[in-house]
């Protein structure tokens, strides 16, 4: 605090003013709360290390995570690597308090990239930006993240929490990883692998994943002025947010039981562009996909956004997956087994289309 002396002499006064030393910045001060990062690391090591398989290699707190490739395990291994997030999924998740799920989220989206490819999962990395670290908060997201792992058999070995103060709003948080997975070379799924007369399986989504979200929010929360508490539609027990926060289905491990079974040629994850440009990477330039829309059944969120919103089908089909998470191709002859296999593992799927000759195109009849 300033120190102010006043000191006399003869005719005139003057005010002398000594200031004493400011007080130094801290972090703390700048809102970054140190104690708080490491009472989150300590709430979510016991749940980090229930994903550690044999070959992981000490636990978390080093520069770096470890992980040892079993020896004998792969012939020719081919790592095989993807990143992604969980979008303005994570805006929802904030405003309905509900961060149990979204962990899970996360692991989804990355797997089941890798799974595409034929790559099992081998471990995975988050980064958890936060405006406020709450441990607690904190710890809740975490053990999604490790729950998904465990759903899909991979390990999580490291990952960062990171506090934005300024840069993020308090109760604001965002969530991204990565996973590493391992595929043999000669067994790696691709459009070269896929010929005319293929058969298209596809495995169903019970909501968005993470994809379309910001349109979602936008026509049922701003637009129409919904609230999440509220039934998802008339004569359902769901909410709004129910439906919005549905967990992302983690396809990994029966895909990877699909492809033990049968020879698989290609997979595409439908995620962000719906059908048309997801299964379009799983097909080579002179071949095209016929899906046909009647072979499943739209979860009936996709309709509550699209009358919010006046959505045409084009925009809905452009956008979201309108419940198809996987679809698969397989030769004409596996088809039926790979419909039982799938559903022998919980997913369950159907026959959706088949591959034409083309030029790489999708269409949805």
């Amino acid at each position: 605090m300033p120190l102010a002396v006043t000191a006399m002499a003869p005719g005139f006064s003057r005010l002398f003013t000594r200031v004493a030393e400011p007080l130094g910045a801290t972090y703390a001060g700048a809102g970054v709360d140190v104690g708080a990062g490491e009472e989150a690391v300590e709430r979510i090591r016991a749940v980090v290390a229930s994903t550690a398989g044999p070959e992981v290699i000490g636990g978390i707190g080093g520069f770096g995570g470890l992980f040892a490739l079993p020896g004998g395990r792969w012939r020719e291994p081919v790592l095989v690597s993807s990143t992604d997030g969980v979008g303005t999924k994570a805006a929802l998740a904030t405003a309905a308090g509900r961060y149990d799920t979204i962990g899970v989220d996360l692991v989804a989206m990355c797997v089941d990239d890798v799974v595409c490819q034929g790559a099992e999962p081998l471990f995975m990395l988050d980064y958890l930006a936060m405006g406020h670290l709450d441990p607690e908060v904190a710890e809740v997201i975490v053990a999604g993240v490790a729950a998904g792992c465990r759903q899909a058999g991979c390990a999580l070995i490291g990952g960062e929490m990171a506090e934005h103060p300024g840069a993020m709003a308090p109760g604001a948080f965002d969530l991204a990883g990565f996973v590493v997975g391992a595929a043999e070379r000669d067994q790696i799924l691709g459009p070269e692998r896929v010929s005319a007369g293929d058969v298209l399986v596809g495995l169903a989504s019970s909501g968005l994943r993470c994809n379309g979200y910001s349109l979602a929010r936008q026509v049922l929360l701003e637009r129409s002025g919904r609230r999440l508490e509220e039934p998802a539609w008339p004569g359902t027990s769901r909410t709004l947010a129910d439906e919005l926060l549905e967990p992302s289905v983690i396809y990994a491990p029966a895909l990877l039981g699909l492809g033990r079974t049968i020879a698989v040629r290609a997979v595409a994850h439908i995620t962000g562009g719906g059908i048309p440009a997801n299964l379009s990477r799983a097909l080579p330039h002179y071949c095209d996909a016929v899906v046909d829309r009647s072979t499943w059944v739209r979860p009936e969120i996709f309709g509550v956004i699209q009358r919010a919103g006046g959505i045409t089908d084009a925009e809905m089909e452009a956008v979201f997956n309108l419940g198809m998470g996987m679809i698969v191709v397989v030769p004409p002859s596996e088809a039926e087994t790979a419909v039982a296999t799938l559903a022998g593992h919980g997913q369950p799927a159907a026959v959706v289309g088949q591959v034409e000759v083309g030029s790489g195109q999708v269409h949805l009849v």
